[in-house]
């Protein structure tokens, strides 16, 4: 097990560009599976969970070339769809959440799909109910194996309905806008999710031949056709990257460019770092964050202490709670963090209380950080990773640190971040890779 060893307290300065979007690449690349014609994607991140996604198509049959860095060439021509209910799928798609993507495709196309039991983040309970609920609605028919714990779902045809999610999922609007578009009539979807990962998916779709209307609303019209064809697309900029080094310029005080940021897709993000005090100048689609010796929290309009939660798109993504508490930290004022969606995702912060942070836990869902001011740093020390935003949330923890810090379980990390501690080096950081 890999682990960084951080030495903090040390001003960078440089430009950083961000990488794919995770959450954006996991839905396309699932995709293709569409269409037996040739997808190529842009702009892919080189991270664990995505390699693994790739890794299973190229698994099922679909042809993949990499021409050059961040480019995917798939035909989806010839694909295995028994390979799915082997056990080598049921292993391999069991470490990675995303895989329950392929299956709307899979639906689509094939008629059959088959979802194992997710692995991911282990952030609470992450239910697949949505998917399931979409799919039966469309005409599927499902089947729990016990024995090898996975969904055996099947269809004679999907057809087209209205259907009222009992949650705007992302995954799970994603996952039935991809099992539509092959269906016979029209779906409408109230209560979709609208994130810009699900607006680029259905535009991709779009482009593939797809007729999907209301793109950007939560009422998705999607009126079944018989055939895709194939496409080009680019993955926009990872806003979880762009929050993350934002907060990391403001902890450490450093001085750095976020380039080609994709501020006409970041929502409340930018909003939420300045209620932190964080000031930034956006020029163009590049982000400015200028050396700053502190920072203050905001309170609302009557004075009353600032609350700071998650809430479906437009509002505040939840991947970047983590990564305001931390933030929070170093601050001057105080904060509540709610986290509503996932009830284990604040259990990190007992390793940023042994680093000195002034943090109360008041539930699975709530925590209340009194910012120190800078006038005491937070100190290194032994921590594991316990998932992506919250392993991120530590390492920008520990480069503002005094003394060393060895974050384990970086593994984690890895699963949705690019090479970040070479990225990292490049602007001054003292982090290396222990093996």
């Amino acid at each position: 097990m890999s682990s960084f060893e951080v030495r903090g307290a040390k001003k960078l300065k440089g430009t950083i560009i961000p990488q794919g979007a995770k959450n954006e690449a996991l839905q396309v690349i699932a995709a293709v599976l569409l269409t037996k014609e040739t997808v190529t994607i842009s702009n892919i991140p080189n991270i664990v969970d995505v390699n693994l996604l790739i890794e299973l198509l190229q698994d099922l049959g679909v042809a993949v070339t990499n021409p050059e860095e961040g480019v995917f060439v798939f035909n989806a021509a010839n694909v295995d769809s028994d390979y799915l209910a082997t056990e080598g799928f049921r292993k391999k798609g069991g470490q990675l959440r995303g895989s329950v993507m392929i299956a709307g495709p899979m639906l689509a196309r094939y008629k059959k799909a088959y979802i194992p039991k997710p692995g991911g983040d282990k952030i609470g309970r992450r239910r697949l109910d949505t998917h399931i609920i979409g799919f039966e609605k469309l005409g599927a028919i499902f089947q729990y194996d016990d024995v090898n714990t996975y969904f055996k779902i099947t269809t004679p045809q999907l057809k087209g309905c209205f259907m009222l999610l009992d949650e705007p999922s992302v995954t799970g609007t994603a996952n039935i806008v991809m099992a539509a578009v092959l269906a016979e009539g029209t779906t409408t979807i109230y209560n979709a999710a609208c994130e810009p990962y699900v607006q680029q998916l259905c535009k991709m779709l779009n482009r593939m031949g797809a007729k999907i209307a209301g793109i950007g609303s939560n009422l998705l019209s999607i009126e079944g056709v018989e055939n895709l064809h194939g496409t080009t697309h680019t993955l926009l900029p990872d806003m979880i990257e762009v929050g993350s080094f934002i907060g990391l310029a403001a902890m450490t005080q450093s001085e750095i460019k976020i380039q080609g940021a994709g501020i006409n897709e970041l929502g409340v993000i930018p909003e939420k770092f300045r209620q932190l005090g964080i000031q930034f100048d956006i020029k163009g689609d590049d982000i400015f964050i200028p050396e700053q010796d502190s920072y203050e929290i905001q309170t609302f309009l009557d004075g009353s202490v600032l609350t700071i939660y998650d809430h479906p798109w437009p509002g505040f993504t939840p991947d970047l709670l983590s990564i305001v508490l931390v933030v929070a930290t170093q601050a001057r004022g105080s904060v509540l963090i709610h986290q509503k969606m996932f009830e284990s995702r604040l259990f990190f912060t007992d390793k940023l209380i042994d680093m000195g942070a002034q943090i109360i836990l008041c539930d699975p869902h709530r925590a209340t950080v009194i910012g120190l001011g800078r006038k005491q740093n937070l100190r290194g020390i032994t921590m594991s990773s316990p998932d992506i935003r919250a392993g991120q949330a530590l390492l920008i923890a520990a480069l503002s640190a005094d003394g060393k810090s060895t974050i384990q379980n970086i593994e984690q990390i890895d699963r949705g971040y690019q090479f970040i501690d070479k990225r990292l080096q490049a602007l001054g950081a003292d982090i290396k890779r222990i093996l």
